[in-house]
């Protein structure tokens, strides 16, 4: 009998896709919310709902199943329990509303396009480039990675893509051309630099246009919603507004991760051979990559709004209707083919767990639960008799650094930022509002600076074996601290020139 029992424990571990034990955890943790009296101000589906975010987030965390698996969940459960209606006809619908944002759909089309990058070989041929141009010293290839992530950054949605698929895999070649890996135990010639360059690249460059990583999109969202629309964080406006203090970043970075964590080969005239060879090999530029440049300017000056700024208001385009034609224009011209925008996975799988996130966001504001959090919040911060300032200050600390309890951004992002945000608009003088808005979008990407398993990016960084779990960490706290200054200083004083504040 007992044999059986534990050949069906092994099936069931084999067989089920997802972890048992941080499975168990996450459904005590919503019987465990659900137990709890309902709190005054709110009704008892609207605190059923915050038990289904909450422990949704909880599984996240724990990485119980794939992410697309637990949005899945989540959007089953919201539909079963009809937390959000008095039928189940009205609570899918809930549950589906938000596939039909123009904002979930920008992020899926333009992570479609960044596929040709990697199709074409163009996103290889530029990291080469600049190599090929910076690359005698190993902190000259730091910022050739560094450059590398801030030209491709506004086409590529996906950080994990850009970071992970197409500058890592740079960064892995460079440094095994100079014998530096973690299976020889050479990771410190110049891998472990060059992997922390590559990831505090990505964060910076993310943070840079609003196209540049998946949730940013969600974040102009937030942001117009408290400002009641009379902010809106366009893609040209958050691109101006993080310009300098995203150069400036960018600038410091490989510099600093130099002192912070120094290579053991600091002479690398190597590599600008390598690249080139590299280069050589590749040839001409092909048509195909031609299409795709020719494609990236199109969507750059469309996004930037050039026709209206030239032509008038009328020639204005949503930038979702840019991403869709800048995908029929790749398709039509046979740059990437319909199998490619098929076999696309991580478009998809964000399809699925960033609407599903996203509805519950949407829902958890519709019947109150967010103006219920952002009062108990704002009391408590009045209670503690701090000026604006010191408010506005913790308000951001606290939205940063309690990112160590989050495995996605997206997450994070969806279960916080709006409440932060109302508690901040309603607390924070009218004649500073926008300078705290845009310090909480920097945050909002800084914080993936943190920690191994921060953002997409990370792990598969981290997972190359370059860096210490120990260095990671250490790295990451300097570094976000570091960029959160750069941005209240030079950001500051940067948008006071703009005329924000």
């Amino acid at each position: 009998m007992w044999e059986r029992v534990k050949a069906a424990l092994r099936y069931f571990n084999q067989a089920v896709p997802f972890r048992l034990v941080p499975a168990l955890a996450a459904t005590a943790v919503l019987v465990a919310l659900l137990l709890i009296p309902c709190p005054d101000g709110l009704t008892p589906k609207a605190w059923g709902l915050v038990a289904i975010f909450l422990t949704t987030i909880v599984a996240i965390i724990l990485k119980v199943m794939p992410i697309g698996v637990m949005a899945l969940m989540a959007i089953v459960i919201v539909s079963l329990s009809q937390v959000t209606s008095t039928s189940s006809k009205g609570a899918i619908a809930d549950a589906l509303g938000s596939f039909a944002s123009p904002l979930i759909w920008l992020i899926v089309v333009a992570i479609l396009i960044s596929r040709g990058l990697k199709k074409t070989g163009l996103g290889n041929r530029i990291g080469l480039l600049f190599i090929s141009l910076l690359g005698r010293r190993t902190i000259g290839i730091g910022y050739g990675l560094a450059v590398c992530e801030l030209v491709l950054a506004p086409f590529t949605p996906s950080n994990t893509a850009r970071g992970g698929g197409i500058v890592h895999p740079i960064m892995k070649s460079i440094a095994t051309a100079f014998d530096s890996e973690p299976a020889k135990g050479t990771q410190g010639k110049i891998g472990t630099y060059l992997s922390l360059v590559n990831m505090h690249a990505n964060t910076i460059t993310s943070g840079m246009f609003v196209t540049a990583t998946a949730p940013n999109p969600l974040v102009v969202d937030y942001v117009a919603r408290v400002t009641n629309q009379s902010f809106h964080l366009s893609w040209t406006t958050w691109a101006l507004c993080m310009l300098l203090p995203g150069l400036v970043c960018l600038l410091l970075m490989p510099l600093a991760i130099y002192l912070l964590s120094p290579p053991q080969t600091r002479s690398t005239p190597n590599a600008i051979e390598y690249a080139r060879g590299e280069l050589a090999k590749m040839g001409p530029l092909s048509p195909k990559e031609k299409v795709m440049m020719g494609t990236f300017g199109l969507l750059l000056v469309l996004w930037a709004n050039v026709p209206a700024m030239i032509l008038g208001p009328a020639f204005t385009l949503d930038p979702t209707v840019v991403a869709f034609l800048g995908l029929f224009a790749l398709i039509i011209t046979g740059t990437i083919d319909w199998d490619d925008v098929l076999s696309e996975k991580s478009a998809w799988d964000t399809l699925i767990w960033f609407g599903a996130l996203v509805m519950m966001a949407e829902q958890l504001n519709k019947i109150g639960v967010i103006g219920w959090f952002s009062d108990a919040l704002k009391n408590a911060i009045v209670a503690a008799g701090l000026g604006w300032q010191a408010a506005a200050a913790l308000l951001v600390l606290l939205f940063v650094f309690s990112h160590y309890l989050f495995a996605s951004t997206t997450a994070h992002i969806s279960a916080m930022m709006l409440a932060f945000l109302s508690v901040g608009v309603q607390l924070v003088p009218a004649a500073y509002t926008v300078p705290f808005l845009l310090m909480m979008a920097a945050g909002s990407t800084i914080m993936m600076t943190l920690t191994h398993y921060a953002t997409g990016t990370s792990p598969i960084i981290f997972g190359s074996g370059y860096v210490s779990l120990g260095t990671w960490w250490r790295v990451g706290l300097v570094m976000c601290v570091a960029e959160l200054l750069v941005f209240a200083v030079v950001g500051g004083a940067w948008w006071k020139l703009l005329g924000f504040w």
